[in-house]
Formats: C-alpha cells, sequence, structure tokens
C-alpha cells in the first residue's frame, strides 16, 4: 500500500487500516522503515525515552499552545514538518523552548539522506540561507529535568518523597541535599524545625 515509509504513522494508511477493520478486511503490518525510529536512532539524542509528535497543527494559534505544553516534556521530542513551513514552526519552537539541540533528519534511506545536528538558533540562522528541501523529522533534545523545589516541592516534602519510597530519613536528607545542590545541614535543619 506504500512505496516508502511505514504506513499508518502519521500517514493517510491509518485511514485505510481503520476501514479495513470496520469492514472485517485482514490487515497486516510487515517492518519497514519508520521516519521517526530511523531518524531518532541517527540523531545521537537520548534514545531510551522519546515521544512522538508527528505533524503539528496548521493553525498556528493552536500550534504554539501545544508546544507550550510541550516545553517541559523531559523525553526526547520526534515532530514531522515539510520544508514551506519548516522556519515558522523552528521559530515556534524556539520561542517555547528555548535553545535546544535538535536532529534535522530528510531523506531517510534515501540516496540524499541528510542529517544535521544543531541548536535551534543555529538552525534559524542556517534555514535562512538555505531553502529547506525535503520531508523533515526533528528530534528534539528533552527540557532539562527540574529539581523538586522547582515543582513546588518544599524541602520537608521533598525528603518526605524518598522516606515513602524506601529509605531511611538521614538518607532521604542526603539524596534530598544532593538533588538541590545544597548542603544536608541545611536540609537536616529545615526538616527538624
Amino acid at each position: 500500500m506504500t512505496d516508502a515509509g511505514t504506513p499508518a504513522i502519521s500517514d493517510p494508511g491509518e485511514d485505510l487500516v481503520v476501514l479495513c477493520r470496520q469492514t472485517g478486511v485482514k490487515v497486516i503490518s510487515l517492518p519497514g522503515p519508520c521516519a521517526a525510529i530511523t531518524a531518532l536512532t541517527l540523531s545521537g539524542l537520548p534514545t531510551r525515552h522519546f515521544v512522538f509528535e508527528g505533524f503539528l497543527t496548521t493553525a498556528r494559534g493552536q500550534r504554539k499552545e501545544r508546544l507550550k505544553q510541550l516545553s517541559d516534556e523531559t523525553r526526547t521530542l520526534i515532530i514531522y514538518e515539510a520544508p514551506h513551513k519548516l522556519t515558522v514552526t523552528l521559530k515556534d519552537i524556539y520561542e517555547a523552548f528555548g535553545d535546544r539541540r535538535v536532529a534535522f533528519c530528510r531523506e531517510l534511506t534515501k540516496i540524499n539522506e541528510e542529517v544535521r545536528v544543531m541548536t535551534l538558533s543555529e538552525a534559524l540562522s542556517y534555514y535562512e540561507e538555505v531553502k529547506p528541501r525535503g520531508e523533515f523529522v526533528l528530534v528534539i533534545e528533552g527540557a532539562e529535568e527540574k529539581a523538586p523545589e522547582e515543582n513546588g516541592m518544599s524541602i520537608a516534602e521533598h525528603v518526605q518523597k524518598y522516606i515513602e519510597g524506601g529509605m531511611t530519613k538521614m538518607d532521604a536528607i542526603k539524596a534530598a541535599a544532593r538533588d538541590r545542590g545544597i548542603p544536608k545541614s541545611e536540609v537536616y535543619a529545615e526538616v527538624n524545625k
């Protein structure tokens, strides 16, 4: 049913599978190249945990809102984009995420395969000079894990979380101090007020 890539992954093949299932037609999927996974493996970015977002909406307001929702995502993020929308999307991603590393993958498994890894700011400059060609897979570095205090957790709550996880009180104090980058005496004093 397809001559390139894996059908039904951000592809109209999804609709065909639904119709086949509804009418009782047997569906068989054979493994083949999937741009998202191929790009992830070529990116040099963490592959252990990732999120596949596919194509973002073309409605700019909704796209900006979705990117805002994704801005704290710590897993590697995979987005598809068409060449004629790439620079606008990059500006929106930069605005929402800040300056992160991104792998720009295109023409995967083809003769003109290209993978460029750079920061978003470098990409904005590069693609102002070089016209984007071909469908892109953007593999975007996840956000840095926020320290517990950034998530609204007090020092006492932080220690308690470790205790509930099975640590002794002293080990929990040491772990919370390490997480926060502060002396354990400061955590001890806060917990024992």
